[in-house]
């Protein structure tokens, strides 16, 4: 099984062509009333596409290389991902895999990932530090996707041959929200024999969803009543991937209204106060220099193939992310996914990209959970 040394390199020649696209960007007036009211148009788009334009790609693109990447043979196809080992003499060493969602890439949790493996250098508890290796998911940017359905199950398998045949890793731990928590899931389902814990920034659902209280009722309705709202972009990639991705692999200003779109809308406060501009100018670029948005969408159409999730083995904890379709969850639903819930905490601050909002908070209930399984 083969493992690659991997840096990035996007040819001068794309970046011309991004910057030329950008620059002949068609905008439309918007519909809506206030900036966001319909999605990303308007004055609200050209402020990005003329970030964009002033982005410092290269300057990016190095301090990305300045981390130790990988291509690995998994599964019959290729995986990305960085790996930053435990610095220090800490007494307790955990692998510790982080896990990215949609839209979004493995650059959200390098920020975290800095303050796990050396926690002396951010005034941590230096007993405890973590090697951690950031995957991209198959089918975003350098990750391939895999012959078969792209299920929940299947990159959890992906991602155990990843941390114990490619990496030789006894046992390690998982983090994460959206597709990648709910792979995490299915590493703890699977292959809870080798995972220390589970830690999820978005609550587990049980099999059987149906509610049992009055409170799981209320919530599961205001979920229903959330996604009719906010479930367009979903229902979409769903049903029709190839139809969108054509026009965003085709438009950066469509490609990044598409992405920014969900960001303001689940980050924990202000876009633009809560993420820095070249967080999210970085993710773009690697979507359109990789052309992978079209694939990132795989996993939404093949949700059907999903099959129902069995019951937690693993250990889990929760540490519940502050974003519309999490407020209210109740503890019974985890308590029905999980056989082992040991933690279920609501985050003070940070919506669905906690651990890039919320860094050293994330950090700190990280190491306390898995501290105390290791």
């Amino acid at each position: 099984m083969s493992i690659d040394d991997f840096r990035i390199h996007v040819s001068d020649d794309l970046l011309d062509d991004l910057r030329s696209r950008l620059a002949a960007t068609r905008f439309v007036e918007p519909l809506g009333s206030a900036p966001w009211d319909a999605g990303v148009g308007g004055s609200v788009l050209r402020d990005l596409v003329d970030s964009w334009l002033a982005f410092d790609w290269r300057a990016q693109e190095a301090h990305l290389n300045s981390y130790d990447q990988y291509l690995a043979d998994v599964g019959g196809h290729r995986i990305h991902f960085v790996r930053i080992p435990a610095a220090g003499s800490a007494e307790t060493r955990i692998p510790l895999l982080l896990l990215h969602g949609w839209p979004s890439a493995y650059t959200e949790y390098l920020p975290l990932a800095e303050f796990l493996a050396n926690p002396a250098g951010s005034g941590s508890d230096s007993s405890v530090a973590f090697d951690v290796i950031v995957p991209s998911l198959p089918g975003f940017v350098f990750s391939e996707l895999p012959d078969g359905p792209l299920t929940r199950q299947a990159i959890a398998d992906d991602l155990h041959e990843l941390m114990t045949t490619v990496l030789g890793y006894d046992r390690y731990a998982a983090f994460g929200g959206d597709i990648g928590g709910g792979a995490a899931t299915w590493l703890g389902v699977d292959h809870a024999d080798r995972v220390i814990g589970v830690q999820l920034i978005h609550a587990p659902f049980p099999a059987d969803d149906k509610p049992h209280t009055d409170e799981e009722r209320a919530y599961l309705e205001a979920v229903d009543a959330y996604d009719a709202a906010d479930g367009g972009y979903s229902e979409i990639m769903a049903t029709r991937p190839d139809t969108i991705a054509a026009a965003l692999a085709d438009s950066p200003a469509g490609l990044l209204a598409w992405i920014a779109d969900k960001w303001h809308d689940w980050v924990d406060g202000d876009l633009d106060r809560v993420i820095p501009r070249d967080v999210l100018l970085t993710i773009a670029t690697l979507y359109w220099a990789t052309g992978s948005i079209g694939t990132s969408f795989r996993q939404y159409f093949d949700y059907d193939a999903n099959p129902p999730r069995p019951t937690i083995a693993a250990p889990v904890g929760v540490l519940l992310s502050r974003e519309p379709v999490m407020e209210g969850f109740p503890r019974s639903l985890a308590e029905r996914a999980a056989a082992d819930l040991r933690a279920f905490e609501r985050a003070p601050v940070g919506g669905h990209f906690l651990g890039l909002e919320q860094p050293r908070l994330a950090a700190d209930r990280i190491r306390e959970f898995f501290a105390g399984l290791a």
